[in-house]
């Protein structure tokens, strides 16, 4: 199986064989045209069918997700709106001691 990091390499066509899978039509993708990854995209032009490689995500909690999420949000707009007062209404909050340890 490729790594997702390298460039796709141009391959001769190959003849394949449809055949049925259940209701579905199919056709098993030989070797060298294998995608990494698990999932893909697949659309018509004209006769044509494409698979276009679906990036797997990175697992939650991992530094690739939390670049992965930053990334999705670079071209966001600044939230312009003010932020309400959250506060408005409420007593103020009374002093707390925590002691002092000077003493």
């Amino acid at each position: 199986m490729h790594s997702s990091t390298q460039t796709p390499v141009e391959t001769a066509a190959r003849a394949v064989k449809l055949f049925r899978n259940g209701a579905n039509q199919a056709v098993r993708i030989p070797k060298e045209f294998e995608l990494p990854g698990t999932q893909a995209l697949m659309h018509r032009e004209g006769n044509r069918l494409v698979l276009e490689l679906v990036p797997d995500r990175p697992k939650k909690g991992t530094a690739a997700a939390l670049l992965a999420a930053l990334e999705s949000m670079k071209d966001w707009e600044p939230v312009t709106e003010e932020f309400p007062d959250v506060d408005a209404g409420l007593l103020a909050l009374d002093d707390i001691d925590l002691g002092d340890d000077d003493k």
